[in-house]
């Protein structure tokens, strides 16, 4: 099976709001998922991403694969935990 981490749309129309979840590659985008570990909010200003890394890292070393976006925003959210810790 091989699994992603990537976004699930939802909210209301012209108010996205997306989760952060890992699912089946297969599965469709608002479709069925395994665990939601965040989510993240375009409308908002600043960093608008809450996300828990230690289940992050859990699920890329056991071969998750995250999407472009959901990849950007790991990365500024470990850029920001580095510079508050």
């Amino acid at each position: 099976m091989s699994v992603s981490i990537r976004l699930r749309r939802e909210g209301t129309t012209n108010s996205p709001y997306y989760k952060i979840v890992v699912a089946d590659a297969r599965s469709p985008r608002d479709g069925k998922f395994i665990e939601i570990i965040g989510n993240y909010d375009p409308k908002k200003g600043g960093h608008n991403a809450t996300l828990d890394l230690s289940r992050v890292d859990y699920w890329v070393k056991n071969g998750a694969q995250p999407s472009e976006t959901v990849a950007s925003i790991i990365r500024s959210t470990r850029k920001l935990a580095t510079a508050t810790a």
